[in-house]
């Protein structure tokens, strides 16, 4: 069988771009193809070799690859894949778009419906300048939703991150999807039993992490707070800030993964649509205190790996802060959660029987089709 894997781009290192990572360690024989490639930014795929689209000649497109928005989808329609028997795209935007040969099967890991195009707002709001030109980017936007729609029915199976994410596709691509949690690679982070004093929010400083929030609760409540990651909102919440808040930067691995062992839990204030640092604090046997939405309703278990609060609020973030300290923790049990249900193993034994499953369905159809 003839694989190719697909990613929307590959200039940056994210939750998506991890998960293609483990998809091409997986099949090590697969072809990769992306629009752009930034080896430096990216994720580590040694001496494979990357397939680009024409996007890759344009001066500049890699730096400011957001900006060429409409070009993605001509650029993805135009790769050749007619020899794969299978195509496997990673995407939260364009991959999805690619062409197959009639007989190849397609299995789309959706990791979102195109945000900027369906929660335009929410997503554009961080960037000052957007309101300026509003009018003129919606009519394109607009241009832009249909042909997403038209090419979101592409591919012959999704697979989404989260339940979220599942019921996105289907009320807006009317296109069912199977949810298979995304895995982390669990050796990676060290368990700890011992905790100290302080809480952990580990995130980019952008506005919808909501990390205003955090720093707000904890002015009120005086206890410890690292805070690590950087980004544009970075100076505005430092100012807020009082000296129980410490802000760490961007922070190794080695550094990261000490920190989540050793945090008493970690915070996440944000709405995520599936979320890797609740899984990844779990991992190192760390509870979860966050926003009840989203991604972490598949992920965590009430008051045995975390804590949900109910509004995005300062106050609620408190309650559920004081509820959580009078639990007592099962650390070990927390780390063997995450273990059991977000390893590498556990993910692929899942998306492997998928796969099979919906091969087999799918040449049967031939089959049929043909007789």
């Amino acid at each position: 069988m003839k694989i190719a894997l697909v990613h929307d781009y590959l200039t940056q290192r994210g939750g998506a771009e991890r998960v293609f990572e483990l998809l091409c360690k997986r099949y090590p024989e697969a072809d990769i193809y992306t629009s752009l490639y930034d080896r430096q930014k990216t994720i580590d795929l040694s001496d494979r070799i990357v397939n680009t689209t024409f996007l890759q000649n344009i001066p500049g497109a890699v730096r400011y690859f957001r900006l060429i928005a409409p070009l993605y989808f001509p650029a993805f329609r135009a790769l050749n894949l007619q020899a794969y028997d299978l195509i496997i795209s990673s995407s939260t935007s364009f991959a999805k778009a690619v062409k197959k040969h009639p007989d190849a099967l397609h299995i789309c890991f959706c990791h979102n419906v195109t945000r900027f195009l369906w929660d335009t707002e929410t997503y554009l709001r961080e960037y000052g300048d957007y309101r300026y030109f509003a009018p003129l980017i919606e009519k394109v936007f607009q241009l832009m939703r249909n042909v997403d729609l038209e090419y979101a029915q592409e591919p012959d199976l999704y697979i989404a991150n989260s339940s979220i994410v599942a019921r996105r596709i289907q009320d807006i691509y009317n296109k069912q999807a199977i949810v298979v949690n995304y895995p982390i690679d669990t050796s990676k982070f060290v368990f700890s039993a011992s905790k100290d004093e302080y809480y952990l929010a580990s995130a980019r400083m952008i506005s919808y992490k909501r990390l205003d929030i955090i720093i707000e609760a904890f002015n009120w409540l005086g206890w410890r707070l690292l805070i690590s990651g950087d980004g544009p909102e970075q100076e505005r919440l430092k100012s807020k800030a009082l000296d129980n808040i410490e802000f760490l930067g961007h922070v190794s691995d080695r550094q990261r993964k000490d920190l989540f062992s050793k945090a008493k839990s970690v915070i996440v204030a944000a709405l995520e649509d599936y979320g890797l640092v609740p899984v990844e604090a779990n991992a190192s046997g760390t509870p979860v205190i966050a926003y009840g939405a989203g991604g972490v309703l598949d992920t965590q278990v009430p008051r045995e790996t975390g804590v949900f609060f109910k509004r995005q609020t300062p106050e609620s973030l408190q309650a559920a802060l004081l509820e959580a300290g009078q639990i007592t923790w099962d650390y070990q049990n927390i780390r063997n959660h995450a273990v059991t249900n977000f390893s590498e193993s556990a993910f692929f034994s899942k998306v492997e029987q998928i796969i099979d499953q919906a091969w087999r369905m799918h040449k049967s159809s031939d089959l049929l089709g043909e007789g």
